[in-house]
């Protein structure tokens, strides 16, 4: 069967690109690969650490390739110190930039892609593509706005969140279609949008995994690091929005509660990290929990091979709950057991995959006993559950069973 992208011409539109490791990369890749011309309008990379990447700038350069995609760059405010403020810079400077770049940039394309992690302001550049070479715009929604902004800064007006509501509502609705991650999540979206936008669509296609976490990778000095002990593994941005201190307290009461020695690794970077590495400084638990700091995706397997079992953990939020985080699908591909922090469509992803265990987002003594649970098992009901994992992961989340869904999406 035919590809349906190929020949066809698309814009990305996303704030966030490679060298940040989000997976829209994966997704552009895989567009030229089956045929299509990729331009991506993208961001000047700073997530998450709020610092520049190397080689990049206010005044550095503005184009690059990526894997034959040409990339275009608009400035933005960087989230130095990844303060409420600075977020809230970043947040609202790049679209401007961009909506500035994307009326100059006029290739008659058959498509605009937004890719649309948090803000909900990046549809705004996406829009203004599509207007300007007069298209559709599909917008992939990772991220559910304005829920997820209540997450990051504590807005308590209601007069303040019903002017979010409404314009986050404008802003999907000025979408020709919608991809969501859930069924839960598509729903929710019909019900907002269908009074502003009768003829928008909405389509159902979840976070694909890329196959570089299923890649079995071995690391010696790891090994004999970590060997013998029970290692959790969260990789991750640290964010409020992972709920991370739930952990901490969760592997505190483990360890006290346990004669199996267990370590908790956390990879990755983020603006909760320095007030959580104060929390486990404070605990005394600085042998026991170690943060390791970011990681290229390549290094990962090597820590999910030495890890008895993944930690998916997300905030108590109860919007949040309508979406799979991409957290499950990449530790369901490392073939290992799941501890799943979260209620809602990433929960029930777990139990109908039997690769793990669930806990609420605040029930700590839940999330302790599953660890002791996960510490206490045999090596071969370990594997079983990891086995699970990974079968549930190749028929829903892998790469080529979700991209065939979003280029259908996209361009039928």
């Amino acid at each position: 069967m035919a590809c349906s992208c190929a020949g066809k011409k698309i814009l990305v539109v996303t704030q966030h690109f490679y060298p940040e490791t989000f997976r829209v990369n994966d997704i552009v890749k895989g567009l030229i690969e089956d045929g299509a011309s990729v331009d991506v309008l993208c961001g000047i990379p700073n997530y998450p650490s709020g610092e520049w990447a190397e080689g990049y700038g206010y005044f550095g350069h503005r184009y690059d390739d990526y894997h034959g995609a040409s990339v275009f760059r608009s400035g933005e405010i960087r989230r130095k110190g990844n303060t409420s403020i600075r977020i809230f810079l970043n947040y609202i400077s790049w679209p401007i930039t961009a909506s500035l770049k994307a009326l100059r940039l006029k290739n008659n394309y058959d498509v605009v892609f937004c890719y649309n992690t948090s803000p909900i302001l990046m549809v705004i550049p996406a829009r203004v593509s599509a207007w300007r070479n007069k298209c559709p715009l599909v917008t992939y929604v990772l991220d559910i706005w304005p829920e997820n902004l209540y997450t990051v800064l504590d807005v308590q007006s209601s007069l303040m969140r019903a002017f979010a509501k409404s314009f986050c509502d404008k802003q999907y609705a000025a979408c020709n279609k919608l991809i969501a991650l859930s069924d839960s999540l598509a729903d929710n979206l019909f019900r907002r949008i269908k009074p502003l936008n009768s003829d928008a669509s909405i389509s159902v296609i979840p976070q694909h995994c890329e196959e570089i976490y299923e890649r079995k990778s071995v690391s010696s000095d790891l090994r004999s690091q970590f060997g013998g002990q029970c290692i959790f593994l969260f990789a991750g941005s640290i964010t409020p929005a992972q709920g991370l201190d739930t952990v901490i307290e969760a592997f505190s009461r483990a360890v006290t509660n346990s004669s199996v020695e267990m370590k908790l690794l956390i990879l990755g970077d983020g603006m909760s990290r320095a007030e959580l590495q104060k929390t486990v400084a404070n605990k005394g638990l600085g042998e026991s929990i170690l943060f390791v700091g970011r990681v290229d995706p390549e290094v990962v397997p090597m820590y999910s091979d030495i890890a008895t079992a993944m930690v998916a953990p997300f905030a108590d939020n109860p919007e949040l709950e309508l979406t799979i985080p991409a957290k499950i699908s990449s530790c369901m591909a490392s073939s290992k057991p799941i501890l799943a922090v979260m209620r809602g469509e990433g929960a029930d992803a777990v139990r109908s995959a039997r690769c793990g265990f669930v806990s609420n987002p605040s029930d700590v003594n839940a999330l302790a006993n599953n660890m002791i649970k996960i510490a206490s098992m045999n090596k071969d009901d370990i594997a079983s559950l990891g086995a699970n994992g990974f079968d549930y992961y190749r028929e829903h989340f892998s790469r080529a069973v979700c991209l065939d869904k979003i280029e259908k999406a996209v361009f039928d």
